[in-house]
């Protein structure tokens, strides 16, 4: 699903204008950057939870030039889905 697919079908279940569900979509996204950039979690009950990992670190070989080189440590964000969202996936 795109993201225009996603907000047709926001636009339909919420009986309300594409437009009016790309803005919601929108300021979702936007609170959930925020608050992830901020180091909070958001946790979004039967769905799952986002938040960051710290990477350290490391020492690596470039597999082209075969010289070592130092991968510097980063934030990366990452999503953990519930147990409830799980279940509904596997329902057969």
């Amino acid at each position: 699903m795109t993201k225009i697919e996603l907000i047709t079908a926001l636009a339909q279940k919420g009986s309300c204008t594409r437009k009016e569900a790309d803005e919601a979509l929108s300021l979702v996204t936007d609170v959930i950057i925020e608050s992830l950039i901020k180091g909070e979690k958001v946790h979004l009950t039967g769905l799952g939870t986002f938040e960051i990992h710290e990477r350290k670190a490391k020492e690596t070989k470039n597999p082209r030039t075969k010289k070592n080189m130092v991968v510097p440590a980063k934030k990366a964000p990452a999503f953990r889905a519930s147990k409830s969202l799980k279940e509904a996936v596997n329902k057969k």
